[in-house]
């Protein structure tokens, strides 16, 4: 190839979504709840659930909502104190928030995982659930996670909007908690612009959900699920009406089909990229835990050894060669930053996290890229790293 690789775009729609969405705006049948049965949201919610081994779905608005959801479907009561991960985006924070709980920041590592000894000490007696954000895809010590857990008696919620196909000792993330949400936003593995998804096998949860998403009256027999769990909630539980629309649905439906090629590319981009920057002696890739098998559509990594004003220098260096270069804790106002989580009100300093935020890297590779694009990319963060920093040893990719 001749010039940087385009990493802007998300993945393309299907030509199969098209004849879809035209029946649908030629008709005007974009509510979820106007056809009697099967509309495009209902069969996205069987599929969905069919693909990631769950017994119940439900699509939202966005995976904000779904968390939202999950929050208020588990009766978790206002000023509710609730573990996140300090490395996540602010929506994960938000989201707690706008159920009117409190987040409870925990410590993560230079790998990105959870620091498991900050996690146990903060699992205290005034925990009353976990949410587990596997930020850009990485994955936490599930195993330990759900028996510290499930020995406090506390529910666990998943966002695995980063996560969809990525899998912990051959279970699909997203199902190892009491709840799992998912996001259909334009960067992630499917693409509808907006929207999320959260999945459960527990049918009052479910249900409880379904009402308070806006299955106002008895729009609620259009979800297969136990009627008396329904009719126990009716018109006790608010409408915050998050409901997904038929045109998103029929722009995802057709993706789910890609799904198991887009995870195998971009585990193959992921780890190409990855060996090529781990000949460096300034970058450094975490490696995965032992039963996580990921599905990567970008690639993090550690700047070792570099000064505040080498690093700005290195992601200047990169942006001359095309290549965007996003770091955590020193880009302007970034939302991955929790010190800039100002709507959180004081809360205490997370050295180790704010320590891997000043020096971890983001960098976009989607799976439709080629090997020649991903070749071009590592060796522009090559060639930066070494421009800045000396050239030790370091191979340009082939």
């Amino acid at each position: 190839m001749t010039g940087a690789p385009n990493t802007y775009d998300a993945e393309p729609i299907p030509a199969a979504a098209w004849d879809e969405v035209q029946r649908l705006l030629s008709s005007g049948d974009l509510f979820r709840y106007t056809a009697k049965e099967d509309a495009p949201v209902a069969l996205l919610e069987r599929e969905f659930a069919d693909l990631l081994g769950a017994k119940y779905a439900l699509s939202v608005a966005s995976c904000s909502a779904a968390l939202f959801l999950s929050i208020k479907a588990l009766d978790l009561k206002p000023g509710a104190r609730i573990l996140i991960p300090a490395f996540t985006f602010a929506a994960v924070p938000s989201s707690v928030v706008h159920a009117e709980c409190v987040p409870v920041l925990v410590e993560v590592g230079e790998n990105y995982r959870i620091d498991m000894a900050d996690f146990k000490a903060k699992l205290d007696g005034t925990i009353d659930a976990v949410l587990i954000s596997h930020m850009r895809g990485h994955t936490s010590d599930m195993d330990a996670i759900m028996e510290l857990a499930e020995t406090a008696g506390v529910p666990v919620i998943e966002d695995a909007a980063h996560s969809l196909g990525t899998t912990w000792a051959g279970r699909n993330i997203g199902t190892i908690g009491r709840v799992g949400c998912f996001s259909f936003q334009s960067y992630k593995l499917i693409n509808a612009g907006e929207g999320g998804i959260l999945i459960t096998d527990d049918p009052d949860l479910i249900a409880r959900a379904v009402i308070m998403s806006g299955a106002y009256e008895h729009n609620w027999k259009k979800h297969p699920v136990l009627q008396d769990h329904f009719a126990r909630w009716q018109n006790k539980l608010p409408l915050y009406n998050t409901r997904l629309g038929n045109l998103s649905a029929a722009i995802i439906r057709p993706q789910l089909a890609e799904v198991v090629r887009r995870v195998r590319d971009g585990r193959r981009n992921h780890d190409h990229v990855a060996t090529a920057l781990n000949g460096s002696p300034w970058m450094a890739v975490p490696d995965p835990l032992g039963p996580e098998l990921r599905a990567p559509d970008s690639i993090q990594f550690n700047l070792v050894g570099m000064t505040d004003d080498q690093v700005h220098a290195f992601v200047a260096a990169a942006a001359e060669q095309e290549v965007s270069v996003q770091v955590f804790g020193l880009s302007s106002d970034n939302a991955r930053a929790f010190w800039n989580w100002e709507f959180l009100g004081p809360q205490p300093d997370l050295p180790q996290t704010r320590r891997m935020l000043m020096r971890a890297c983001d960098v976009r590779l989607p799976a439709r890229l080629s090997l020649d694009d991903c070749d071009y990319t590592a060796n522009a963060l090559l060639a930066a790293a070494n421009r800045i920093m000396g050239s030790q040893n370091t191979k340009a990719v082939a």
